[in-house]
This record gives structure tokens, sequence and C-alpha cells, in this order.
């Protein structure tokens, strides 16, 4: 099969190709596992830290890619659940050990012994992948290839982002940086709380613009106030800049959600202007986003097929991988990007 590699990490310069074009072996589906052939995979900013060097895989040369979408073509010895033909998603919940408390809780994201897709086993940027039975999740028939790979990460994370920050009709809510995760959520939201205001903190014009397009009640830059206090924000950006500005914009007994894998040390210093009064106090709570559990991405496919929810999507060749990447990185983003394959 074709599969786009990463064989060494480093910053994702203008001149730097990070991902190989490589010929690989077909993998063979193991115990419990099913063997999918790809039809499309999201690309993520998650992508970036990898390359990159800030979320490191534990071994190169690795495939990336966990927002995918694909047919089963075979099982491995003791899969259940999932039968050859079915079109099914992966996300970046790879496995999970299913003993602890937490896989017990149904927080499978929480598990110390937690892989994540593309990072500790190959992804999607390929023709084929495995993965174990039970983090392949069927796709409800309503939603192509394209659009539901991006469902699989940024819809799904932003589902568990609106459960954690408790949201109720009524209230104001609001994001900070509004790309692929904010876009979709913003979509539930206005299903879901058709009296929730939402505001937009965002240093592009274009992701502002984008934001009022689909509803909106107001779009600033991360720097600004807005016109009210919120109740809950969401913040999705890689900065610390952002989070100092969403205390600030908070209700007293208001909720911060960090819905971001991590946070650039080059701003770090940014945290030094914390102030307790303005920021924290109040009983202001923040809470933190670690990615998903398999029941997010369950109950978040069924609401996407109810809702419907049609993401913004820009599509790649699977070969132009680093480019789309690149586009991530330079902030030429509307919506998601997707690699159809």
């Amino acid at each position: 099969m074709k599969a786009m590699v990463l064989t060494e990490t480093g910053p994702l310069s203008t001149g730097r190709e990070p991902l190989a074009l490589r010929d690989w072996p077909v993998p063979e589906p193991g115990e419990g596992e099913v063997l999918i052939r790809v039809a499309a995979c999201g690309v993520c900013h998650t992508e970036l830290d990898e390359i990159e060097g800030r979320v490191t895989p534990p071994h190169l040369p690795v495939i990336p890619g966990h927002q995918v979408v694909g047919q089963v073509v075979a099982c491995g010895p003791g899969a259940t659940g999932v039968q050859v033909g079915r079109r099914v998603g992966v996300a970046w919940i790879f496995s999970a050990c299913g003993r602890c408390e937490h896989c017990v809780a149904g927080n499978e994201n929480l598990c110390p012994e937690f892989r994540a897709t593309g990072r500790d086993a190959n992804g999607g940027y390929a023709e084929f992948m495995t993965v174990p039975a039970e983090s392949a999740y069927p796709i409800p028939a309503t939603l192509a290839d394209a659009e539901a790979a991006p469902l699989l990460c940024a819809g799904a994370v932003g589902y568990r982002s609106l459960r954690l920050a408790g949201l109720r009709n009524g209230m104001r809510l609001g994001f900070t940086g509004f790309g692929a995760s904010a876009h979709l959520a913003l979509k539930m939201v206005r299903h879901r709380c058709p009296d929730t205001e939402v505001y937009v903190f965002a240093r592009q014009r274009e992701e502002r613009d984008f934001a009022l397009e689909l509803g909106a009640a107001w779009a600033g830059d991360t720097t600004q106030s807005a016109p009210a206090k919120l109740h809950a924000i969401i913040d999705t950006t890689p900065a610390w800049l952002p989070v100092i500005k969403a205390l600030e914009n908070l209700e007293p007994g208001g909720r911060l959600v960090v819905n971001a894998i991590r946070k650039e040390d080059t701003d770090r210093q940014q945290l030094l202007g914390l102030d307790f009064a303005r920021h924290l106090w109040m009983e202001k709570e923040v809470r933190s986003v670690a990615n998903v559990a398999r029941s997010d991405v369950r109950d978040f496919l069924a609401l996407a097929a109810e809702i419907p929810i049609r993401p913004v999507i820009e599509t790649y060749a699977l070969h132009e991988a680093n480019r789309a990447l690149r586009d991530l990185k330079m902030k030429h983003v509307r919506g998601a990007k997707v690699l159809c394959i």
C-alpha cells in the first residue's frame, strides 16, 4: 500500500517535507482487530504537534492520522461487533486497558495504558490500517466519507467540551479560536440550545466572519472583551493568552474548558499576568479536555446524523498531506481539512 510516513521530527519550515510517500506493507489484523481500507482521513493540529516534536510518538517511523473513515475488509481472530463490508470510523482512541477504574467508568481517555491512533499506533494517512474492533465506530449512512472524517476528532472532542462546559439552553457561551472543532460545536449549540448566545474570540478576521455566518451573536479579537460576561468559554487554541483573556470574560461561577492537547511554551510568560482577583476570584472554574472516550464518539455520530451536521471541509489527495499540514499551520483554515485516499 501507499502511506505518508513520519520518519523524523522537527520544525515544519517552508522547504521541509516532514512526511514521505512510501510503499508500506498492508497490515494484518491481530487478535480482536479489524483491517480497514481507508477512504478519508482528517488532518488535525495534533499531527503538527507530532511532526514538530511537541507530542512525541514513542517510535519512528509512524503513519499519522486519527480521523479515519473506511470499510472493514477483514477481521482478526476474536474481533466482534463489526462485520466485513461495514463502513466505520476511527478516532484518537486506539486502545485502552478496559480494566482500570477510568475504563470501567467509561472514561477510557484517562486510562494509564491509553494508546493514540496515529501516534502510538499507525493511523489513517495510508490506504489500509488496523484497529481494535471496539475502537471502530459505525458511520451513519447520511454522512459522506469526507464529511464524517472531521467529526471523529474535531466533532467528538467539541461534543465532550460542551458536556464539560455544562451547556444549558439560554446560557452565554464563548469560544476562543474558531477552527474545525469550534465550528462543529457551534452547529451543535444552535441545534440543542437555540436560545444560547455564542460569542467567538479569534485572531483571524476570516475566522470571526465565519463564526458570524454560522450564527454567532458576536465575534471579536482574542484580546477584546465580550459585550456581556459569559457563563462558559471553551478554549480551542494552542496559546496561553486566550486562557487569561477568557477568564476575564467569565461570569462569577463561570467555567473555562481548555480543549487543547498542549499549549505553546513560547508564550508561557503570559501566565505571569494571572491576577487572582481579576481572573480566578468568584468561584471561576477551569477544566481540561483529555480528548474523547468511546461513548463521546458514538453519541456524537448519532447526533451529527440527527441534526444533521455537515462540516465545512477542504479536500486533498493522500500525497498532498504535507501541503494540507502547511496550510493548517499557516492558518489557511476554513472548517476542516481532509485527505481523500
